[in-house]
C-alpha cells in the first residue's frame, strides 16, 4: 500500500483541518485525540509522510522519538496520571484506521479502564486538557 496525502492527519499537518495542537518540532506534531479513550489522550505523528510503522524511514522515526518521550512525560504530569499507555496500529488488520503513522499517548490511572473507542470528546474538556499539557511542556 502507498501513502495517501489526502488522509486527515496530512490535512492537519498542512493546516487544512483544525486540531488542538500540543507540541510541534521539525519532525513531529502532537495534538488532542477528538475521540479520547482517556482524559488527556494525545496523538503524536511524524511530519514525514509515512503510512505506518511498516514503511516509515528509520531516520524519520528516530527524529520523532524525542517528541514522543517529551509529550508523554508532559501528559502524565499534566493529567496527574499513574502511568502511560503507548499504542500504534499498522494496517487495517492491525487496527489502523487513519493511514498516516500515529502514536496514541494515553494517560492511565490505577483501577481506571480506558473508555470504548469512537465517542467524540467534549470540546471544552479537550481544550482544557490541551492547555494543561501545554503548560507541562514549558
Amino acid at each position: 500500500m502507498s501513502y495517501d496525502p489526502s488522509n486527515i492527519f496530512a490535512k492537519i499537518l498542512r493546516g487544512e483541518i483544525p486540531a488542538l495542537k500540543i507540541y510541534e518540532d521539525e519532525a513531529a506534531f502532537a495534538f488532542m485525540d477528538i475521540m479520547p479513550r482517556a482524559d488527556g489522550h494525545v496523538l503524536v505523528i511524524p511530519k514525514a509522510p509515512a503510512r505506518n510503522l511498516l514503511d516509515i524511514d528509520p531516520a524519520a522515526l528516530a527524529a520523532m522519538a524525542p517528541a514522543l518521550a517529551r509529550v508523554g512525560r508532559a501528559v502524565v504530569a499534566a493529567m496527574g496520571a499513574d502511568g502511560l499507555t503507548l499504542q500504534q496500529f499498522s494496517e487495517e488488520a492491525g487496527g489502523q484506521e487513519v493511514f498516516h503513522l500515529h502514536f496514541h499517548l494515553l494517560p492511565r490511572w490505577d483501577g481506571v479502564k480506558l473508555r470504548p473507542p469512537g465517542t467524540m470528546g467534549d470540546k471544552a474538556v479537550l481544550a482544557a486538557n490541551a492547555e494543561k499539557i501545554r503548560v507541562a511542556l514549558r
